[in-house]
C-alpha cells in the first residue's frame, strides 16, 4: 500500500495514475481515495480503471492484468441455455429497473455474504444511470425480477459491472438479450474486468492489459448521446421477434 498514491477529492480524476503503474500484487491496485463523482467514474473507465472496495474502506482503484473481456460475437450459448431461451420463460428489458438490479447485485450471494457494491458505489452508479451512462438489462419471470446485469457504455465499449440471478439461467438470459442489442448500438468489446470460470463459460477470454488499453483507446470515443435504452430496446426486441 505504501507504493500506491493517495488521491484527494480536490485532485480531480486527472490525478489517477496510468494503468501501467498498477501493482502486480495485489494484481492491478493503482490508487486510493478520490471520489465516485460522475467525472471520476467516466474518466477512470475511459482509461481502463475501475473502483472496487468493501464497505468502510477507502475507495480503491484497479487496472488488473490480464483483463477479462467478451467479444460480442464470441458469446457462448450452451445447449441448456438454448433450451431455456426456446421456452420463452423470461421477458428481457433494458433500463426498466436499474435501481432494483444494482440493489440485487449488492445483496448477499448464496456462496458469499459479502458484497463489493458498497452503498456509496450503488448511489454513484444510480447517478450515472440518471445521466444516461449506466444501463441495466433485466430478466422477468411471471412479472417478477428474476435476474439481470448492469454496466456503463462509453463509445463502443460496454463495461460490465455485475449480474445476479434469483432463478436458474435468469442472468444468462439477460446477457443473451443484452449482447445482440449492444452490437446493434455499435458496441465492439465488453469489459468483464477480472477473469472467472463463470465468465469463461460464457465466452470471455483473458487479454493482456496493454492489448486491452489499445482496444480501449480505439473504441472509447463517444458515439451518440447518453440516455435511456428502455424504449429503444423494446423496439429492437419486437423487430427481432418479428424478423
Amino acid at each position: 500500500m505504501s507504493h500506491v498514491p493517495w488521491l484527494a477529492p480536490s485532485d480531480g480524476p486527472d490525478a489517477l495514475p496510468e494503468p501501467s503503474h498498477a501493482l502486480d500484487e495485489p494484481n492491478g491496485l493503482l490508487a486510493i481515495g478520490g471520489t465516485l463523482d460522475p467525472d471520476w467514474l467516466l474518466a477512470s473507465y475511459s482509461n481502463g480503471i475501475f473502483p472496487w472496495y468493501e464497505e468502510g474502506d477507502p475507495i480503491l482503484w484497479w487496472s488488473p492484468d490480464p483483463r477479462a473481456v467478451l467479444w460480442p460475437e464470441d458469446l457462448r450459448i450452451s445447449r441448456s441455455l438454448r433450451r431455456t431461451l426456446a421456452k420463452a420463460r423470461f421477458e428481457v428489458t433494458a433500463d426498466a429497473a436499474f435501481d432494483a438490479v444494482i440493489d440485487a447485485c449488492a445483496g448477499p450471494r448464496r456462496d458469499d455474504a459479502a458484497t463489493w457494491i458498497t452503498s456509496d458505489m450503488a448511489a454513484a452508479y444510480k447517478r450515472l444511470h440518471a445521466l444516461g451512462w449506466a444501463h441495466s438489462f433485466e430478466a422477468w419471470q411471471d412479472g417478477d425480477l428474476a435476474g439481470g446485469l448492469y454496466g456503463i457504455r462509453i463509445g463502443r465499449m460496454f463495461f460490465g459491472e455485475s449480474m445476479f440471478s434469483r432463478t436458474t439461467d435468469a442472468s444468462k438470459v439477460a446477457l443473451a438479450g443484452a449482447v445482440p442489442y449492444l452490437q446493434s448500438r455499435g458496441v465492439a468489446l465488453i469489459d468483464c474486468q477480472t477473469p472467472s470460470e463463470h465468465l469463461t463459460s460464457l465466452g470471455a477470454t483473458n487479454m493482456p492489459r496493454t492489448e486491452f488499453l489499445t482496444h480501449l483507446k480505439r473504441y472509447r470515443e463517444p458515439t451518440g448521446s447518453p440516455g435511456s435504452w428502455q424504449q429503444d430496446f423494446a423496439s429492437f426486441s419486437s423487430a427481432a421477434v418479428s424478423a
